[in-house]
């Protein structure tokens, strides 16, 4: 008999509140009667709902990675709570009678079957697109590049103007201006320039309101950011230009213009790898101001390489209703087909499917096993980076330490690392970013900070003027302790 974790079954559900309400549904004995299939593979059940007749819900396993749920209530989502009240009732190992599978879901299985059937023989007949039709589409994608390159003068504009004058010339009348021409930026296909100023913007606003430095330094790290794009976007469109190749490719640039990537695209540049198991070390929710949407943020590792990848599901303001909300993964994700984006360290991932499974001594002893081991050497790396006006100003990476506590710096002491060399890095929060030094204080077992992995974020902070470190969860041989939710 199949049976599911709830992080399985929180995979599945469009939202947290259907999850709950799934469970409740099963705990409270909603189901009054259940059935399986002898292989396995199909599950049904009757459960009580508002209507007079019980609704009829069921699980279709044909497809591992890809079961069917379906139900007769009139509920939009998908799948529906009733749906996961069946799993919930499976992860609970209630008994299921065994019986035949339906009629109509066999001849399902086989229309769907048929389907697949004929799409995989016409893509293998499909004929060529004609050259005409290639050479529309490469016409095309020339003419979204000149829109582009024409909206990035509008830019260099902007920046020589405010490199000349300084950013103190945006007062409160031409902050309007400078809004009115992000807007401008969207019309060029330009969405990432338009992000960048929209954040100068917002800088200046709250420079102006409260007279902090700490905003216009923030604003001038993002001019040099908008400047450094400019620059570099320009060549890179005029280079495809020139070589008549206007096609996307795996340049960082592509995406930082604000270009979104399909998976297949991804797939015929190579940037994918087969049968890839991931460990979650971290998950947040951010809210980016200049976009109007929230990031949930995943880190992971690939228990085989050590590789540190990046989950990034983007919901605008507007449409939070529509997008699903990302949750904290505490099993081993195994994914037959994981797509890399372009990029550096922290490069972003993105997968069709995923079966889970435990996280096993074995899986931490792997993921210790691939930490860094000396602190001067994963500061160089982070400053690599970093160097990159184009990269993130944070770098996720898992260091081993001797131990972790209190140590002396010119400020007095504070949180800090201490790697089997001697070498050091404090520990230390970031304004805007949740408070995770407290759930830290908070670990109740001394032998934590002895001996084990820390997982963080290693930034630069110019008032410090040194490398720190965010800490986001610890690796021991028992579990992740995660300071993070």
């Amino acid at each position: 008999m199949r049976s599911f974790s709830e992080q399985q079954i929180a995979a599945f559900a469009p939202n947290a509140n259907a999850v709950s309400n799934g469970r409740k549904i099963s705990a409270g004995g909603g189901f009054v009667s259940r059935m399986r299939s002898e292989d396995d593979s199909f599950y049904m059940g009757e459960c009580k709902g508002s209507g007079k007749s019980n609704y009829v819900v069921s699980a279709d396993f044909a497809e591992e990675e890809h079961p069917v749920f379906r139900c007769s209530c009139p509920s939009r989502q998908f799948p529906c709570k009733h749906s996961l009240g069946l799993m919930f009732e499976m992860a609970a190992g209630k008994e299921f009678a065994v019986g035949d599978i339906p009629a109509d879901i066999l001849d399902k299985r086989e229309k769907k079957q048929a389907r697949e059937a004929k799409k995989a023989e016409t893509s293998g007949e499909k004929k060529p697109a004609s050259e005409k039709s290639l050479r529309a589409a490469k016409s095309a994608r020339a003419k979204k590049i000149k829109k582009q390159l024409e909206g990035l003068r509008l830019m260099k504009q902007l920046t020589d103007q405010l490199m000349n004058t300084g950013l103190s010339s945006m007062g409160s009348v031409s902050l309007k201006n400078y809004r009115d021409l992000a807007k401008q930026l969207g019309d060029y296909y330009l969405p990432g320039p338009q992000n960048y100023l929209n954040q100068l913007v917002l800088e200046m606003e709250a420079y102006q309101k409260d007279s902090d430095k700490k905003h216009y330094h923030q604003a001038v790290e993002v001019l040099k950011k908008l400047r450094a794009l400019e620059k570099k976007a320009a060549a890179y469109l005029n280079e495809k230009l020139e070589a008549d190749q206007p096609e996307a490719d795996d340049d960082i640039l592509y995406e930082k213009l604000g270009g979104i990537w399909k998976l297949e695209q991804l797939g015929e540049l190579g940037l994918i790898k087969e049968q890839a198991g991931l460990v979650q070390l971290s998950f947040q929710v951010n809210y980016d101001a200049a976009r109007k949407e929230y990031i949930d943020l995943g880190y992971w590792m690939d228990v085989d390489t050590g590789e540190i990848s990046c989950t990034c599901n983007y919901r605008p303001v507007k449409a939070l209703k529509y997008v699903k909300q990302e949750d904290s993964c505490f099993e081993v994700a195994r994914i037959g087909r994981l797509y890399y984006y372009p990029g550096g360290m922290n490069r972003r991932v993105r997968w069709d499917g995923a079966a889970f499974e435990p996280v096993t001594p074995k899986v931490l002893e792997a993921v210790k096993g691939h930490a860094q081991k000396e602190i001067n050497a994963a500061v160089k790396l982070a400053k690599n980076e970093m160097k990159n006006l184009l990269s993130e100003d944070s770098c996720g990476m898992l260091l081993s330490f001797a131990r972790i506590g209190t140590i002396e710096t010119e400020q007095g002491k504070c949180w800090g690392l201490e790697d089997k060399a001697g070498g050091r890095i404090e520990l230390a929060g970031r304004e805007g970013w949740e408070d995770s030094l407290a759930a830290l204080g908070r670990i109740p077992d001394p032998d934590v900070f002895e001996g084990q992995a820390l997982f963080g974020l290693l930034y630069y902070d110019p008032g410090k003027r040194r490398i720190r470190m965010y800490p986001c969860s610890v690796v021991t041989d028992k579990g992740i302790i995660r300071l993070l939710y």
